[in-house]
């Protein structure tokens, strides 16, 4: 959406322009009739200016081709396609804050002596990344749910050993 004003207020700029041209050309080209004789008019009325023609592409496609006339329905998809990009990101962030959230309770290093919160949150970081331009909604979606279901399957892996712990070092306190 944000490209699609950008280029219609670029196309807006460039009619303005053009049309501040073609005001600044005939003001020049009336100034120049009344002071040359009328050969020197004939030539100069018959020679094509550069600036006459479209300045950029989308300015020659806007003239020249048939714009489809903007209906209710459009404007209705429209709005429908970004409130559901808003929410998939809603959710993206969510499941991305969910990950952060967790993986604080990662306090204990792995064989080459980095903190697995700093593990598992890098790995994260990258298949965010990477799926980062992702458009069909069926993927996005799938790749939610999976990493909703993982971070649910280590957060309850966690608080399972935690249980264990506690209940081995209430065994071992028990003992002595």
């Amino acid at each position: 959406m944000n490209k699609r004003v950008h280029l219609v207020s670029r196309a807006k700029f460039n009619a303005h322009l053009r049309r501040t041209m073609e005001a600044a050309i005939g003001k020049h080209r009336a100034l120049a009739i009344s002071l040359q004789p009328k050969p020197y008019f004939h030539r100069l009325h018959c020679l094509h200016f550069l600036n006459n023609g479209p300045d950029t592409v989308e300015e020659l496609l806007d003239r020249h081709v048939v714009k489809k006339k903007k209906t209710y329905d459009d404007d209705e998809d429209e709005m429908l396609t970004s409130q559901r990009l808003t929410s998939t990101r809603r959710e993206v962030l969510g499941l991305y804050r969910d990950i952060i959230r967790a993986t604080r309770y990662f306090m204990w290093p792995d064989s080459h002596g980095v903190l697995w919160r700093d593990v598992l949150r890098a790995n994260a970081r990258k298949e965010f990344e990477e799926a980062r331009f992702e458009k069909d909604p069926e993927v996005i979606t799938r790749l939610l749910i999976g990493g909703h279901d993982t971070v649910q399957a280590a957060v309850e892996k966690l608080v399972e050993k935690q249980k264990q712990q506690i209940a081995k070092e209430k065994a071992d306190h028990d003992r002595r």
